[in-house]
């Protein structure tokens, strides 16, 4: 998927329909940290994060709205689980990052070595 597909007029709400301001609240991250693991109803999500149910509710939509967790019923309990395909486009944002860091380290290492060798020599 595109990360065109998540630039352009959006809201900046706490109701958006774009990934990257859905993750960018942090409650919404624990969450989805605390569905890493597996499918959980929310009030496993509120016993695990301490947070009200009515918070992990209003959250979870949003999640869900941006496709980022997938909901299923079983009875009354809700239960829910991440999707983390929605996550690709961010990951690939993030990797031309990833790689500018890791230039950066590899000079550094390299200054280093250098540095190194000079005070051998001496």
């Amino acid at each position: 998927m595109p990360i065109s597909e998540y630039v352009g007029a959006v809201a900046r709400s706490s109701t958006t329909s774009d990934v990257f301001n859905a993750i960018a609240e942090a409650r919404r991250r624990e969450i989805l940290d605390a569905l890493i693991t597996g499918e959980k109803a929310v009030g496993a999500i509120v016993n695990d994060l301490s947070m009200s149910q009515p918070q992990v509710s209003k959250h979870l939509r949003v999640l869900s709205e941006v496709g980022l967790v997938r909901c299923r019923a079983e009875g009354r309990r809700r239960l829910y689980s991440l999707d983390p395909a929605r996550l690709r486009p961010l990951n690939e944002w993030l990797a031309k990052y990833e790689q500018a860091w890791n230039d950066r380290l590899d000079r550094v290492e390299d200054y280093l070595q250098e540095l190194q060798q000079q005070g051998e020599m001496q």
